[in-house]
This record gives C-alpha cells, sequence and structure tokens, in this order.
C-alpha cells in the first residue's frame, strides 16, 4: 500500500505537529489506512510535554520528499545464485525477453556480478575455440544433460575437469583422446568405451545408450553419465553447465541503493554504458534491477499539507511529490500543483480548529486522548486564546475537545507556556524551534517566534541573539531577521531586529532602541506582522 504522508511545516510548533497526526488519524479511521503523520524538524519541548501528557510519539521525521529509486517500478527480475547453471540464466531471459541482465548473488543474496545474453554468447564463443571444462560440478552437468550418474568414481567426486571430445566413427584406430582430463561424449561405440575405460579418462557421457555389463568394471576412476540427447546437442549443452558466477561481469559495476535519490541516479546512468543496474535494499542485498526508460516517469510521493501552503515553509523536494489536499489557516502563499486538489483554508487561529470539525461533519468522535492533544494545540497556537487570530470557534472547539478528554482549559494553557523555552537550551535552539522564511516583493526574510511568560528572562540572553541572527541573516541574505518574545501574562511582544531597523520603526509605528522594541497586543506572527510588512512592501 503506497503511502500518503502528512505533514506540517519546517521547523513544526505544536499545532503543525497534531494537526498532521490528527487528519492523518482522521481518514485511517474512515478506512483509508495509507495515511501517514510525519513531521519536518525536531519537536519542541512544548510539543514533547504535550505528547507525553497524552501518551503519543511523535511522528515520524522526513528529511526531505526528493524521488528515491524506491519509489520506481523497478524491474523483479529472477535473482540468481552464483552456483547456478548458464542454461539456466538463459532460460530465465528467454521467458521474458523485457530481462536485459540477471543479478547474480551468494547465498546471502549479495550482488556478486550481472550477467546479460551477450555474456552468455561471449563465453559461447570462447568455449568454441576452447572446448574444455574445469571444475565444473557434477549435479550441474546431470542438470544441463537431463542425465544420470551410471558410476562414480573409486574416489568420490565433486567437480568435472577437462577437454570435451565428441567421439565420431573413426578410419583408424587411435582413440580421440590423448590425456586423462578428458570429457568422452559417445554413443553406442562399445570400442570405444572400452579404450576410454582404459585410459582412465575423467568422464564419459553416454548418448541415448547403455553401459555393458562387462564394461562397469573397468570403470575405475572414470565418471559415467548417460544422456537422452544425441552426441551433438550433448557437447553443446555441457558447456552450459558451467557456474553462472564464472560468466557474470563482476568488474566495475554500477548499482544503486533503494535510498538514492533520481536526481543523482540519472548523472550515473547518462555516464555509463550499461542497460540494467541491480538494486540493493538496506542490508546489501539485490532486490530488483533498474533501466533508463524507468527513469522517464517516476512514480511520485504523495503528501497532504496542513498549516501551511509556502514552499519555503515546506519540505524539500516538493516539487517531486503529488500534493493531493493543503489544509490551512494562513494567507495564500505559493504551492502549485498539477491537478485540481482538495484545499480548506480558513481564518481561525489553529488549523486543529479545522481538522476537528472535520471529526465532527463525519460523526467520528476523537478519543478522549486525542481529543485533549487537539484542545493542546488550540491553546497553544492561539497562545491562551489571546492572539488576535483567535475567533469564538476557536474557543468553541476547544472546550468541546476539552470536555471529551476530561481536562480544563486553563490548566492545560498554564502547563504548556510554564514550560516554554528552558534556560538549559542553546540561543541556536530557541531561535530555531519556530522558525519561518517568507518571500514577499522580492524581500527575503525571517521570523522566529517565542512564545513565554518570562520575555525578560530571555534578554538577558539579548546578546547571543543578536550576534546568531546577524550570523544567519549574512549567510541566507535576508533583508531582516526578528525575533519575536512573545509574553503571554503582557499580552504583547518583545521584538528583537536585525537589518531593515528603518523598515520595521515604519511599518509597527515604533522606535528600535538598542534593536530593540516592545509591540504591546502583537501576539501573532502570520496576522500582525506579516500583513505589516507586506503592506509596507507592496
Amino acid at each position: 500500500m503506497e503511502q500518503i504522508y502528512v505533514t506540517g511545516h519546517r521547523n513544526p510548533d505544536t499545532d503543525s505537529v497534531v494537526s498532521a497526526m490528527a487528519y492523518a488519524a482522521l481518514r485511517n479511521a474512515l478506512g483509508e489506512r495509507q495515511y501517514v503523520a510525519a513531521r519536518l524538524g525536531h519537536i519542541s519541548d512544548e510539543t514533547r510535554l504535550i505528547l507525553d501528557k497524552f501518551g503519543f510519539e511523535p511522528p515520524q521525521l522526513i528529511k526531505n520528499m526528493r524521488t528515491q529509486v524506491q519509489d520506481l517500478d523497478y524491474d523483479v527480475p529472477p535473482i540468481l545464485h552464483e552456483a547456478v547453471t548458464v542454461g539456466r540464466a538463459w532460460t530465465a531471459m528467454e521467458e521474458d525477453h523485457h530481462i536485459t541482465a540477471i543479478p547474480i548473488t551468494d547465498d546471502e543474496g549479495h550482488l556478486r556480478g550481472m550477467m546479460t545474453s551477450g555474456d552468455i554468447a561471449s563465453y559461447d564463443m570462447r568455449s568454441a575455440g576452447d572446448p574444455a571444462l574445469v571444475d565444473v560440478p557434477l549435479f550441474n552437468i546431470l542438470s544441463v544433460l537431463e542425465g544420470q550418474l551410471l558410476t562414480e568414481t573409486e574416489e568420490m567426486v565433486n567437480t568435472i575437469s577437462g577437454e570435451v571430445v565428441l567421439a565420431l566413427p573413426q578410419l583408424g584406430e587411435l582413440p580421440p583422446f590423448r590425456q586423462r582430463e578428458t570429457i568422452l561424449i559417445c554413443g553406442q561405440q562399445p570400442e570405444m568405451l572400452r579404450q576410454a575405460l582404459e585410459h582412465c579418462v575423467a568422464c564419459v557421457i553416454l548418448c541415448q545408450a547403455e553401459l555393458p555389463d562387462e564394461l562397469r568394471s573397468l570403470a575405475g576412476n572414470t565418471c559415467i553419465l548417460s544422456t537422452p540427447y544425441d552426441g551433438y546437442r550433448a557437447a553443446r549443452r555441457i558447456f552450459q553447465a558451467i557456474p553462472a558466477g564464472r560468466v557474470a561481469q563482476r568488474e566495475d559495476l554500477y548499482y544503486f541503493r533503494l535510498d538514492d535519490y533520481i536526481d543523482d541516479v540519472r548523472e550515473v546512468v547518462l555516464k555509463s554504458r550499461y542497460r540494467s543496474y541491480p538494486i540493493l535494499d538496506s542490508q546489501e542485498r539485490v532486490v530488483g534491477t533498474l533501466s533508463r526508460y524507468h527513469l522517464i516517469r517516476p512514480r511520485r510521493k504523495k503528501v497532504v499539507l496542513v498549516d501551511h501552503n509556502e514552499i519555503a515553509q515546506s519540505v524539500p523536494g516538493l516539487d517531486q511529490t503529488d500534493v493531493l489536499a493543503i489544509i490551512d489557516h494562513h494567507r495564500l502563499a505559493d504551492i502549485q500543483t498539477k491537478n485540481p486538489i482538495y484545499f480548506r483554508n480558513e481564518p481561525v487561529g489553529s488549523t486543529c480548529t479545522i481538522v476537528a470539525g472535520m471529526y465532527q461533519e463525519r460523526g467520528l468522535m476523537p478519543s478522549p486522548k486525542l481529543a485533549g492533544l487537539m484542545a493542546a494545540a488550540i491553546v497553544s497556537d492561539t497562545v491562551m486564546f489571546k492572539s488576535p487570530t483567535c475567533t469564538p470557534r476557536d474557543r468553541r472547539m476547544a472546550e468541546r475537545m476539552a470536555h471529551i478528554a476530561g481536562i480544563s482549559l486553563d490548566e492545560l494553557g498554564h502547563e504548556i507556556f510554564s514550560a516554554s523555552s528552558p534556560e538549559d537550551k542553546t540561543v541556536d535552539q530557541l531561535l530555531f524551534t519556530d522558525f519561518k522564511e517568507f518571500h514577499i516583493a522580492g524581500h527575503d526574510f525571517g521570523v522566529s517566534q517565542i512564545t513565554c511568560v518570562d520575555s525578560d528572562r530571555q534578554l538577558r540572553r539579548k546578546d547571543e541573539f543578536l550576534a546568531l541572527m546577524e550570523k544567519t541573516r549574512a549567510e541566507h541574505r535576508y533583508s531582516m531577521l526578528l525575533l519575536m518574545l512573545t509574553d503571554v501574562l503582557l499580552e504583547g511582544s518583545k521584538i528583537l531586529c536585525v537589518g531593515g531597523e528603518d523598515i520595521f520603526q515604519q511599518a509597527f509605528n515604533t522606535e528600535l532602541r538598542e534593536r530593540e522594541a516592545f509591540l504591546p497586543g502583537v501576539m501573532s506572527r502570520k496576522k500582525q506582522i506579516i500583513p505589516m510588512l507586506s503592506a509596507l512592501w507592496g
């Protein structure tokens, strides 16, 4: 079953994580079991506290959605052991003409070589000029000749070696063999057979003939086989008994792994001359083969986006996915899709408010644990209903979820915001826990938000914040970088601004003192910070 990933934005906050989990749970409960919640970054201490409180594990972490080898409809040809016969490999390719190469493996399935029909043809031509076998397993010979073992040697052997000689009627008395290492192929030729046994040749293959009883005692160290094939066919088929691993190409192999990215694979394929490449799993075992035509139309990952609709905030590689739906409460941004999708954007304070409403619309009451989780997300994103983005609907839905969960919203809010931003975290962790990048009217800038009840305590590290902000702005070439210390008790935000100070002062009609200002009543990044800058920049 192909998975559909439900993911929030980068540097996810509680609403982003919980809305992904709740929406995936909703679709799964309705019978669509392929939905999987995901996140695009580390979760904050606040989110961890809420998940632990209601007994949930964080969603799986996804770093990007770039198309990988595992997303291709690659071939799964027969994967043969290196000891099987060349004849069996040839039969496998004849049965499916789409197969251009067969992987050859060891006992554990690890790659040992690649065999093509060209490799078999080259070996066949070489055997015509040098008709000899070296240490070919006896079982292999019996298999390709559909033969039976008539006599064993005095010392049992597992392999056969020797020059392959086809006995034909002779005018003279000179036998067609000169040495012990001979594999004689003959028919009903008692005298020829007697001479071969007296010379103790390595092997005799009787074609459509019986072994005379009077000669059985002369076998000695000669291995005698019988086959239903005539001499000519036996002489050709015996060379198909060689182990496939000896014929396969073993050097300079190009291979790919299931988690390799298609962009990287294309570069390798374009520079090499092979038609087929083995694919390995995480255990280095062969699972299939890839050809050039597989790269033309790869199968794209499927995603649902929640709590955002902006490329800069979404998963890397989004352009290589199929976006199926977007559920959000932010301004419309720049994500484009190939096909019409389900898009739900509502002016409320939390995406979880929308998702909770979808439970109601479908007649499905969430479990107490999930209801508590959604209530906490609404409280977090609306800053305990003090954010200007908060609507009466957010409060009503939070109260409904809290009632199902049997919890107090006041106690929950106090627990959430009292635990925010511990002092043992680095400024790097604090700055980027809830950081978003924006692109408006040709301006690239970033806004970080830390919601707390102790903004003065956070400002003790002002110099550290400003130094990191300057470094980040230079690295990313931002025109402006803001840090919002949103204080729940003060019902406003203390702002640190690096770059674009004049723009900030003009947009908010305030004065920066040592790159710091207090904006009373400003609690929302999306509804109070971004719109003012957007209006100023046109």
